[in-house]
C-alpha cells in the first residue's frame, strides 16, 4: 500500500488510505461505466432489433448489471478496510472526463455506450495478469506518463500499475508491512461498529474486516472474483465479458447490421463547457430534465451511503440510510435508460443523451441527528416532485421512477425520527444497551454459554449465517458490535426468547431451560429446505456424521464453503446461482413416518448422503420430494439441484467425508 515507493518498508497510515481512496473511486468509476454501458442497451422489438437478438441482449444486460452489483460489493470491502485502518470511506470521486494523471495512463475509464470496443475495453479492464487482450479502440488513453517518484515521500501520490489485479496486490503487500510496523491492534484500530456487513446488506464482499487475515481475504476475493481473475476462473468478470464477446461476434457475423444498443454520448456532460471541443453536452429538454432528476438522485444515494458509514451499529438511522440508498438505484435505472433513448441535442446530432453521473463536490457525511434527517427527508421530497412532473408525459420509465421516489419518501418521512437527540460527536462502539448485571459468559468447544433465570443460552458461532431473527427479534438479548458480555437472556420472556432460537436456520443458537420446562424437542415433521442460491436448511433430530447436531442446520450446497459441511455465506462471494424452488417430484408418495432419526453423512469429494424420513421442501414450502433415502449435491454444479447427478467428479470438487 506505498503509493510513492514499493520498496519503502514502513508505509505510513496516510500513504494506506489514500491508495485506498483510489481503490474506492476506481471501483466506483468502474461501476459506473458498466451500468452507463448497460443502461444504453436496447430492450424491445419495437427498437429495431429481432427476438433472437433481444434474448441475447437480454441475457448481456443482466450479466453486465450483475457485474456492476459486484463492483459495489467490492467498493464495500474497500470502505471496511478503510474503516478498519481507522479512516472514513471515500464515496465520492472525480467527475468524467477524468484528468491524465488521475489513474495510471493505461487504466482509462469513460462513460461509453455498449459497443463492440466498448466491450473490449471491458475485458481489457479486468483481463488477468500477463494477458494479451488489446484495448477497445477508442480508449487509448490522451498521453501516456508514469505516476510516482524516484524517491520516498512524506506526501501520498499514486502508484502506477498495469491491471487493477496488480494494484490490489501491492495494497496487500503494504497492509502486510503496515501490520508489521504496528502490531495487527494497532494497525486495524478502526471501529469496526461502523463497518457494513452481510447482517445489513446482501451484497458480495460485505463482510466485516477485524484482522490482517479478514481484509487480505477482502483483497484477495476481489481479484478472484473481477479485476485481475486467472484467465480460466469460472464466472469471474473477464469471463462474462468474454463470452458476450463471443455471442455478439456470431450475431454481427449473421446481420452486419445489428446494433445492440442506442448511441448514448461518450462521456456526456449537464451543460456546454468552457473548452467545448470534442465533447458532447446536453441541450435537449426532456433529456436535460430527466438527467437532472437522475444526478440528483445518485448524488443523494452517495449522501445516504457516506452517512450510512458514519454511524455504529445498532442505530435505526444506519439500516434506514442504507435501505434509502440502495433503493435509490430502483429509480435510477429507468431514468438513465430513458436518457439513453433521448436526442443530446442540435450541437450533438449524431448521439443520444446519457446520464452523466455527477458527483457532489463534498460528499462527506452529514453530522448525525435529526439535522441530517431532515435533510434526507427534504431531499427526498424534491426529488418525488421532480419526477412527477417528469411523468407527466406518460412515459412508463419516468413513471416507474416517479412511483419508487414517492415511496422511498414516505419511507424517509417515517423513518426519520427528528425527535431523536444528536448522538454524542465522538463515534464509538455501543455499549450502552449492555446490562449492567450482565452474567458472564463461558466458552467450551466454541459453543459461547451464558447462564441466566430460566434457560441456559448458547451460541456456536461457527454455525452462524446471519440471518438475522436473533438481532431483529431479542435485540435486547443478542446486542450485535459491542464490547464485553452480549448474551443476555434475562433480557426477554422466555418463552418469547425460545421462539427466537427456534426460528434460527443454523442451530447457531441453541438453550437448556432451568425452570423445569422442556427443552427444545425434534420437529413432528424432518424437513430439508432448498433456500434461493444459498444453503439447505435442515430441521429434524440431526445426526451429522454419526454425532448428534441438534434440530436445526444450514449446510453448503454451493462447494465453497471454509466450513463445510455448514455454510459460511460463501455463496454470496461466489455469486452461486441454484434455485430455492426446484421442480415438484416424488411429491405424491406418503411416507410411513415423518420424523425420526435425520442421518447426514457428507461423502469424501462428494454429496450428502442423507437417511431417514425427509420431506424436501422448497424455499417457499412447496413439496419437492419425500425420499427415505438420498444424495443431495454439494458442490454446487448438478443440473439437478438439489440432487446429486455425479458433477463433483468431473470439476474436481473437494471435501471431506464424514
Amino acid at each position: 500500500m506505498v503509493s510513492y515507493s514499493p520498496a519503502h518498508i514502513t508505509p505510513s497510515r496516510e500513504q494506506a488510505l489514500h491508495a485506498l481512496y483510489e481503490a474506492a473511486e476506481l471501483e466506483h468509476c468502474l461501476m459506473c461505466t458498466y451500468l452507463y454501458a448497460a443502461f444504453s442497451l436496447k430492450s424491445s422489438v419495437d427498437e429495431g432489433v429481432t427476438a433472437e437478438q433481444l434474448e441475447a441482449i437480454t441475457r448481456w444486460r443482466h450479466n453486465i448489471l450483475q457485474v456492476a452489483i459486484e463492483e459495489m460489493g467490492h467498493l464495500m470491502s474497500v470502505w471496511n478496510i478503510t474503516i478498519a485502518l481507522g479512516g472514513a470511506p471515500r464515496v465520492g470521486r472525480s467527475n468524467f472526463p477524468l484528468d491524465p494523471g488521475y489513474l495510471p495512463a493505461g487504466v482509462v475509464v469513460k462513460l461509453a455506450p455498449f459497443n463492440m470496443a466498448t466491450l473490449q475495453h471491458f475485458i481489457y479492464l479486468e483481463r488477468p495478469a500477463g494477458s494479451t487482450e488489446p484495448d477497445g479502440a477508442g480508449f487509448e488513453p490522451e498521453r501516456h506518463f508514469v505516476r510516482g517518484a524516484d524517491g520516498p515521500r512524506l506526501t501520498p501520490m499514486g502508484l502506477n500499475y498495469d491491471t487493477v489485479g496488480e494494484f490490489y496486490q501491492t495494497l496487500g503487500t503494504g497492509l502486510r508491512r503496515l501490520v508489521e510496523a504496528h502490531g495487527e491492534a494497532g494497525a486495524m484500530c478502526g471501529n469496526p461498529a461502523l463497518q457494513l456487513s452481510s447482517a445489513e446488506v446482501s451484497l458480495p464482499g460485505a463482510k466485516k474486516v477485524i484482522c490482517l487475515k479478514t481484509a487480505l481475504a477482502a483483497f484477495e476475493s476481489i481479484i478472484t472474483q473481477g479485476e485481475g481473475a486467472l484467465e480460466n476462473t469460472e464466472n469471474s468478470h473477464y469471463q462474462r465479458f468474454a463470452a458476450i464477446r463471443t455471442e455478439y461476434q456470431a450475431l454481427l457475423t449473421a446481420d452486419p447490421s445489428f446494433k445492440p444498443a442506442f448511441p448514448a454520448a461518450t462521456n456526456p456532460v449537464f451543460r456546454r463547457p468552457p473548452r467545448p471541443e470534442g465533447r458532447v453536452w446536453l441541450e435537449d429538454a426532456d433529456a436535460i430534465a430527466t438527467v437532472d432528476v437522475a444526478n440528483s438522485a445518485y448524488g443523494l444515494m452517495q449522501r445516504l451511503l457516506a452517512y450510512t458509514y458514519s454511524i455504529p451499529q445498532p442505530d435505526p438511522d444506519k439500516n434506514l440510510s442504507l435501505e434509502l440508498g440502495i433503493g435509490l438505484m430502483r429509480a435510477l435505472v429507468p431514468l438513465a435508460e430513458r436518457a439513453a433513448r433521448l436526442p443530446a441535442g442540435p450541437s450533438n446530432p449524431d448521439c443520444h443523451a446519457g446520464v452523466t453521473f455527477i458527483t457532489l463536490r463534498d460528499t462527506a457525511p452529514l453530522p448525525p441527528g435529526p439535522s441530517a434527517g431532515r435533510f434526507f427527508r427534504e431531499r427526498f421530497q424534491q426529488l418525488t416532485e421532480a419526477a412527477e412532473r417528469l411523468s407527466a408525459s406518460g412515459d412508463a420509465r419516468t413513471i416507474t421512477a416517479a412511483r419508487v421516489l414517492a415511496g422511498l419518501s414516505r419511507q424517509a418521512e417515517e423513518g426519520f425520527d427528528l425527535s431523536r437527540p444528536a448522538p454524542s460527536a465522538v463515534v464509538t462502539e455501543q455499549t450502552a444497551a449492555t446490562p449492567a448485571s450482565a452474567a458472564p459468559s463461558t466458552t467450551n468447544d466454541g459453543i459461547e454459554q451464558v447462564e441466566g433465570d430460566k434457560l441456559t443460552l448458547m451460541f456456536e458461532a461457527k454455525r452462524c449465517i446471519h440471518a438475522r431473527f436473533c438481532v431483529t427479534g431479542a435485540p435486547k438479548v443478542f446486542l450485535a458490535n459491542v464490547k464485553g458480555p452480549w448474551l443476555h437472556p434475562d433480557a426477554m420472556d422466555v418463552e418469547r426468547l425460545a421462539d427466537i432460537a427456534h426460528a434460527c436456520p443454523s442451530g447457531a443458537i441453541q438453550y437448556k431451560r432451568r425452570d423445569g420446562r422442556p427443552d427444545e424437542s425434534a420437529p413432528p415433521v424432518n424437513l430439508a429446505a432448498t433456500r434461493e442460491a444459498g444453503p439447505y436448511a435442515f430441521r429434524g433430530d440431526l445426526r451429522l456424521s454419526g454425532k448428534p447436531a441438534g434440530f436445526r442446520a444450514t449446510l453448503c450446497r454451493c462447494g465453497a464453503s471454509k466450513n463445510k459441511p455448514f455454510c459460511d455465506g460463501s455463496h454470496h462471494d461466489i455469486g452461486f446461482t441454484a434455485s430455492g424452488e426446484p421442480p415438484t417430484g416424488n411429491a405424491t408418495d406418503d411416507l410411513a413416518a415423518r420424523d425420526g432419526p435425520l442421518r447426514i453423512d457428507p461423502q469424501l469429494n462428494g454429496p450428502l448422503c442423507v437417511r431417514g424420513n425427509l420431506e424436501i421442501i422448497s424455499g417457499t414450502g412447496r413439496m419437492v420430494a419425500r425420499v427415505t433415502s438420498t444424495y443431495l449435491c454439494r458442490c454446487g454444479h448438478s443440473q439437478n439441484k438439489p440432487f446429486c447427478d455425479g458433477s463433483h467428479a468431473k470439476v474436481g470438487f473437494t471435501a471431506d467425508g464424514a
